[in-house]
């Protein structure tokens, strides 16, 4: 089973990552400037991933990747792969995976961990 996660970035663009069961990044979208546009894209993916397409590229240092689009419009960029196999197998897991993925949304999320001075001061108050 996949995830999606979606988080904002420093600037204030929202993303999402499409993660492995086990958290490993496949790929992460491009910038948005609503979180509804994130949660639309999504959407997308999970009811028909069958209507985007793979591009894939390989880099001079032997390095495989691939782009994720629809009509033209890139959506989300893949992680680096070692091998066009294991690119392949990047895929495939998007397509079984993506329909049934849970959706995590830690973009109204300022600080998931508390700060380490806090924890280390004990001077965090615990609940």
């Amino acid at each position: 089973m996949g995830m999606f996660v979606i988080s904002k970035r420093y600037n204030g663009d929202y993303k999402f990552i499409f993660a492995t069961r086990k958290g490993k990044t496949i790929f992460t979208s491009i910038g948005c400037k609503q979180k509804s546009d994130c949660e639309r894209m999504i959407a997308a993916i999970k009811d028909n991933i069958t209507v985007f397409g793979f591009t894939k590229y390989k880099k001079a240092a032997n390095k495989y990747f691939f782009r994720l689009s629809k009509d033209g419009l890139v959506l989300a960029n893949s992680r680096k792969y070692s091998t066009e196999l294991m690119l392949s197998k990047g895929i495939d897991e998007i397509i079984k995976h993506a329909p049934m993925a849970e959706i995590l949304d830690f973009s109204e999320n300022d600080f998931v961990f508390p700060d380490g001075d806090t924890v280390l001061d004990g001077t965090e108050a615990m609940d």
